[in-house]
């Protein structure tokens, strides 16, 4: 990537957290404030999103020819790790947060229940440590 490139992304990043904020300032004084603000985030976020996507996968049409050249599928593969790491990782949350609380509801009633809820807790997280297991695994064929 160029740094005219780079500028660009970094500077239409900080306008789509500069931008909403203003917005959401300016409607403080209507009553659709959260309508305005919420619409101006989602247009530069994936106005930002478009944009970055575009400039990640539109390559060089001779890039082949080069080696330090990056294809598509290579930019596919680092989208693929992150969302694995990222969805693996909210569902482990998510997981985590119900089985705890019941974990420690259960505990306060009988506290000979311990070690089960424990592993219930523990198989809860190995979610997240399966998931980043995968990412590796995609990250080591790149």
């Amino acid at each position: 990537m160029t740094l005219l490139t780079q500028i660009t992304l970094i500077l239409a990043l900080i306008l789509s957290i500069i931008i909403p904020f203003g917005s959401f300032l300016i409607g403080e004084r209507n009553k659709g404030r959260f309508k305005t603000s919420l619409a101006v985030n989602c247009f530069f976020f994936f106005g930002t999103m478009v944009v970055a996507g575009i400039m990640m996968f539109g390559g060089n049409a001779f890039a082949a020819d080069t080696t330090t050249a990056t294809s598509s599928a290579t930019g596919l593969g680092y989208l693929a790790a992150a969302l694995v790491t990222g969805l693996s990782c909210i569902g482990g949350g998510i997981a985590v947060a119900s089985a705890a609380s019941a974990a420690l509801g259960a505990i306060s009633e009988d506290s000979s229940v311990l070690g089960k809820s424990l592993i219930f807790v523990g198989l809860a997280e190995g979610v997240c440590l399966y998931g980043l297991i995968i990412s590796f695994m995609i990250l080591g064929k790149l």
